[in-house]
């Protein structure tokens, strides 16, 4: 699967869209403008993601990829 395939499966599944993501884990303080915030760890973003929205650890493994800049949307 495509990475794109899982931002849009996880935008279907839950209504938010990556930007919706990217803010959502501003306001948490698990991110800005340049990535992950330092000290923040992938676990934690996954487990706000499977407790807030009921998404897997890929799913998730695909937002903490966004976030910390690493893919892009439209990446395949």
């Amino acid at each position: 699967m495509s990475f794109q395939a899982y931002l849009d499966n996880i935008q279907t599944k839950t209504g938010k869209s990556p930007a919706d993501f990217r803010a959502l884990a501003a306001k948490k303080g698990y991110s800005d403008a340049k990535g992950l915030r330092p000290g923040v760890k992938a676990g934690q973003v996954l487990a706000w993601l499977k407790q807030d929205f009921e998404l897997g650890q890929g799913h998730g493994m695909a937002i903490v990829a966004l976030l910390k800049g690493m893919k892009k949307e439209g990446d395949r």
